[in-house]
C-alpha cells in the first residue's frame, strides 16, 4: 500500500493546474458510497434452523429507507461522466481535425476498455467458480445466490456505456440545443412512467435506463460549461429537485426508498421519475459545494488520497461483494456461523456493524493489491485499422447485453453439466473483440496525470 501511495503521489503532483478536481472526488466518493452502503444494507444471517437466509436492512426497518437517498449516488456518478466524456470527446476532436475517419470508434474503444477490461478477471473468476461449485455438487440455489450477490455491480456498466456511447449525439445536442437537451427527458420520463403504471405496457420501463441517466449526463456539460458557476443556481436545484422528490415519494406515489425494498417497487431497478428528482436533487447539492471542495482539495493529502482511490475504483467496485461473499462463506462454513445468528436491523446487528464492515475492507485488499493493475491496462486496436461503424456499435451492445444478463440473470444456471450460462460470459469477450481489442500496453506516468 506504501507503494501505491507514493505512486498517487506523484500522478498528483504532476495533475495539471486547470484540472477540475472535484470531478475525481465526486467519482471517489460515489463509489465509495455505493460499495459502504451494499456492506451496510445486505446481510446474510443464520436462522433457528441453522439455515443461511438472504436479508437485508431494507426489509425490516422503513426508516433506513432514507438513507437510500445517500447511499444511491449513481446519478453523481453520471454528472461526472457527463463532464469527464465531454472533455475527452471534445479533446479528441480537436485532435483528429478535419481527419474524422475512425474518430468514434476510436474514441468509443477507448472509453469502453476502461471499463471492461477490469471486469473480466471478476466475471472469468465466478464463471470458473461456478462451474467448480456445480462440479462438487454445491445446491445451485446456493451457487445462483452467491454469483448474484458477487456480479450485481456490473448492471451499472451495462447502462454507463450505452450512455457513454451517446455522447457524441449527447454533446452535440447540447451544444445546439442547450438546456433544452436536458429538458425533453423530463417529459419522457414521465411518460414512461405513466405508461408503466397507468396504461401497463409491459417492458417500456426499461428504456428509462437512458432517459434518467442521459438527462444527467447532460447536466455534466452544463457544468463543464459553467452553467452552474452561480452558487444560488445550483442551490436553487437542490431546492427545486428535493421539493419534487418529497411531494412524490412522502406523499406521492413513488416509495421513499431510492433503492430495491419489499413493500413497493424499485426506483432504480429501473429507474422511475423519483430517481430522476433524486439525481437533479444530488447535482444541486454537490455542485453548490464545488468551491468549498476544490479549496479543500488543494490540500496536497487529501488530493493524492483521491487519486489513490480513482486509480483502483473499478477495482473496489467490481470487487467489494465478491469481499462480502467470501466473508460470509468462511464465517458460516468455516467456523459454523459465527458472528451470523443476529437478524439485520436488531440492536446486536448494529453493534457489529463497524466490526463487519472492517472484515469487509481487510478481505477487499488482497483483491486490489491484485487487480487494480487492470485499472491502468489498456488495449491497442489490432494493426491500427478502423473498425467499421456497426462492428463498433455492435460490440458495445454485446458487452452491455452480456453485462446486464450477468446482474439480471446471474451466470449460475439450473441446468446443464457446468451449471454456468456460457453465452452470458461470452457475450463481453465477443463484443470485445468485435471492438478490435488488441495488445496490451500501460501509460506512463505522465499519460495518467493528464488524462
Amino acid at each position: 500500500m506504501l507503494a501505491m501511495w507514493s505512486k498517487a503521489r506523484e500522478l498528483a503532483e504532476m495533475a495539471p493546474p486547470e484540472r477540475n478536481r472535484w470531478v475525481d472526488f465526486l467519482r471517489a466518493v460515489s463509489i465509495l458510497a455505493v460499495v459502504f452502503g451494499h456492506w451496510l444494507m445486505a446481510g446474510l444471517y443464520v436462522d433457528e434452523t441453522g439455515g443461511l437466509q438472504r436479508g437485508d436492512l431494507l426489509s425490516v426497518s422503513t426508516w433506513a429507507h432514507w438513507l437510500t437517498w445517500a447511499f444511491q449516488v449513481m446519478p453523481v456518478f453520471f454528472l461526472v461522466g457527463g463532464y469527464s466524456n465531454g472533455v475527452s470527446w471534445d479533446a479528441t476532436s480537436r485532435k483528429a481535425g478535419p481527419r474524422q475517419k475512425g474518430l468514434y470508434r476510436d474514441w468509443l474503444a477507448s472509453r469502453v476498455q476502461r471499463l471492461i477490461t477490469p471486469t473480466f478477471p471478476v466475471l472469468l473468476l465466478w464463471a470458473v467458480l461456478a462451474v467448480v461449485m456445480t462440479q462438487v455438487g454445491l445446491d445451485r440455489a446456493q451457487i445462483r445466490m452467491a454469483t448474484e450477490a458477487a456480479l450485481i455491480p456490473v448492471w451499472f456498466l451495462a447502462v454507463y456505456l450505452l450512455v457513454t456511447a451517446c455522447t457524441p449525439l449527447a454533446k452535440k445536442a447540447w451544444d445546439r440545443f442547450g438546456w433544452l437537451s436536458f429538458l425533453i427527458y423530463i417529459p419522457i420520463a414521465m411518460a414512461t412512467d405513466w405508461l408503466r403504471f397507468s396504461a401497463g405496457v409491459p417492458y417500456i420501463n426499461f428504456t428509462n435506463f437512458l432517459w434518467v441517466f442521459l438527462a444527467i449526463h447532460q447536466l455534466g456539460f452544463a457544468w463543464r460549461e459553467g452553467r452552474f458557476d452561480n452558487r444560488l443556481f445550483a442551490l436553487a436545484t437542490f431546492g427545486v429537485g428535493l421539493g419534487i422528490l418529497i411531494s412524490i415519494t412522502v406523499y406521492g406515489f413513488y416509495p421513499v426508498s431510492m433503492v430495491s425494498a419489499p413493500g413497493g417497487f424499485s426506483n432504480s431497478l429501473p429507474p422511475t421519475l423519483a430517481l430522476f428528482a433524486l439525481g437533479v436533487t444530488q447535482v444541486g447539492l454537490v455542485l453548490a459545494l464545488e468551491p468549498l471542495g476544490r479549496k479543500m482539495l488543494d490540500n496536497l493529502g487529501i488530493w493524492t488520497a483521491t487519486v489513490l482511490m480513482n486509480g483502483m475504483i473499478m477495482t473496489v467496485y467490481l470487487w467489494h461483494l465478491t469481499a462480502f461473499v467470501l466473508v460470509m462463506t468462511i464465517a458460516w462454513v468455516g467456523f459454523g456461523g459465527v458472528g451470523l445468528d443476529s437478524v439485520p436491523g436488531t440492536g446486536e446487528w448494529w453493534a457489529t456493524r463497524p466490526l463487519w464492515l472492517g472484515i469487509y475492507l481487510v478481505a477487499l485488499l488482497p483483491m486490489i493489491a491484485i487487480f487494480a493493475r487492470h485499472e491502468r491496462t489498456f488495449t491497442a486496436i489490432r494493426g491500427g485499422r478502423t473498425v467499421p461503424k456497426i462492428r463498433t456499435v455492435l460490440g458495445v451492445l454485446m458487452i452491455c447485453i452480456g453485462l446486464a444478463a450477468t446482474a439480471g440473470l446471474t451466470i449460475a444456471s439450473p441446468e446443464g453439466v457446468t451449471g454456468v450460462r456460457l453465452w452470458v460470459i461470452a457475450l463481453p469477450l465477443v463484443g470485445a473483440a468485435f471492438l478490435g481489442f488488441g495488445p496490451i500496453y500501460r501509460p506512463s506516468n505522465k499519460q495518467a496525470a493528464t488524462d
